[in-house]
């Protein structure tokens, strides 16, 4: 099974995922979030797969969120508007996100990535 690894080389929490995967000897493609952002379709189809909330995605505790007063927005934008606006921009969506094909995890937690990709 190869995995594809949304990251941003820059973010902590990415590198510590990445790390993860290379201790328990899993393959990836690792893809820079920013500079190869995920097309709307890419980004529906990991929502739809996920089975979490759209919002889940978002990169809350990111500049750019805060930028574009977000927070506010959410609650009221349609599923569609959200995945264009989290389309718009790799810093918006939260990451790392590792899916293959059929499941997919958003942030990292060890318990969860035990469960999900072991």
């Amino acid at each position: 099974m190869s995995l594809t690894f949304y990251s941003y080389p820059k973010c902590g929490t990415c590198r510590k995922a990445k790390n993860w995967l290379e201790q328990h000897n899993l393959s990836f493609n690792e893809v820079h979030i920013v500079e190869n952002a995920p097309t709307k379709e890419t980004l529906t189809e990991l929502y739809q797969k996920s089975g979490l909330e759209l919002k889940k995605f978002f990169n809350t505790s990111g500049m750019k969120y805060r930028e574009l007063g977000l927070k506010d927005k959410i609650p009221t934008a349609s599923e569609d508007e959200l995945l264009s606006i989290l389309a718009s921009d790799g810093m918006l969506v939260k990451r790392p996100i590792v899916y293959d094909g059929s499941k997919v995890t958003v942030g990292f937690n060890e318990k969860q990535f035990e469960e999900t990709w072991i």
